[in-house]
């Protein structure tokens, strides 16, 4: 995704616009107080996504993406906040940032601009960015960047999902799982005196059956909630969706590209990962898959070469290649 932000000083006014873009739309653009974003550059840029291995100490799935960002002198994107972990590194050109780190900022938000900017920003530090410099941003820290010079920025974002983007899909999977024994009941229930009515009563039933609904969840087993929180985080933002292949590769046409030294691995924009417990699964796409060991490892990595194929067995073969089949895997160099 790429978006184009102009700051008309004239008025404090904002606009966006949402790409993609072609040349033709910047050759019209003022010198000054605009800046390009474009999201999850790592997915499409092998240069950039090598810098994610200085970011080895965090789980790769905490790890969202890399937005690049130019501006042109005076460029900005205003004061904000983001609601997670961000560190800002620069690239070319220079950057001076104000941060309000007394921890008593009213997160307030303009109600005249197109993106969410803050009322108030009362600075308490400042820098200016060199190239190759960093600022690491802890959440809600109301922030605010400034091009001194045409400049590259890169932030990489630590964003997680939030409760809300969890209680749902966790609640659907919980309440398959109860079946229909558990329903309203009206068990002691008086003669109405309002057969076209709902009384408090019935209201506290419901909350009690809900109440009960949601203790159960809370002691959900720890394997279960964790294979969930797997599938679910592995199919997070992801930055395609996966296309199935028309025609399912046979196991020989899968062996005859291995052996031309391309390897079966994991598309940069989808998010793979395994649980420390569990080495043999991978989760990939919002799926669960059993592999062995070694191959969840190779596809963690570098992928699967004609090596690591050779050792496989039948059942494991069968599993990668529906993976491949459903665009959740790839042959590449």
């Amino acid at each position: 995704m790429s978006r184009l932000l102009r700051h008309h000083r004239r008025g404090d006014r904002w606009t966006v616009r949402n790409g993609p873009f072609v040349a033709e739309d910047f050759s019209g653009l003022p010198d000054k107080h605009w800046t390009l974003l474009v999201q999850d550059v790592d997915k499409w840029d092998p240069d950039v996504a090598s810098l994610l291995s200085a970011f080895d100490f965090l789980p790769s799935w905490r790890i969202d993406d890399i937005m690049v960002s130019f501006a042109a002198p005076g460029g900005s994107v205003g004061a904000h906040v983001d609601h997670y972990d961000v560190f800002l590194l620069q690239g070319l050109g220079h950057r001076r940032w104000a941060i309000d780190a007394s921890g008593q900022a009213k997160l307030s938000y303009r109600d005249d601009a197109p993106i969410k900017l803050l009322q108030q920003f009362n600075p308490s530090h400042e820098w200016l960015l060199n190239p190759g410099d960093m600022l690491y941003l802890p959440p809600n820290v109301p922030h605010h960047g400034v091009a001194t010079d045409p400049c590259l920025t890169l932030s990489i974002g630590m964003r997680a999902p939030a409760a809300a983007e969890l209680l749902g899909p966790l609640i659907e999977e919980h309440a398959q799982r109860l079946g229909e024994e558990q329903r309203f009941t009206d068990a002691g229930r008086a003669i109405a005196a309002d057969p076209r009515g709902l009384e408090d009563l019935d209201v506290e039933r419901v909350r009690a059956l809900l109440s009960q609904s949601l203790a159960d969840l809370q002691r959900l087993p720890t394997a279960e909630l964790a294979d969930f929180y797997a599938r679910f985080v592995s199919q997070y933002r992801q930055a395609r969706a996966p296309v199935a292949k028309t025609r399912k590769p046979s196991l020989a046409a899968i062996s005859k590209a291995l052996a031309q030294d391309k390897v079966l691995a994991v598309p940069p924009w989808f998010k793979a990962l395994r649980r420390s417990s569990e080495p043999a699964q991978l989760y990939l796409g919002g799926l669960s898959t059993q592999l062995t060991p070694q191959s969840t490892e190779a596809l963690l990595a570098d992928g699967i070469d004609t090596a690591d194929w050779a050792q496989l067995g039948a059942a494991e073969h069968a599993a990668l290649r529906e993976l491949l089949a459903q665009g959740l895997l790839e042959l590449r160099r």
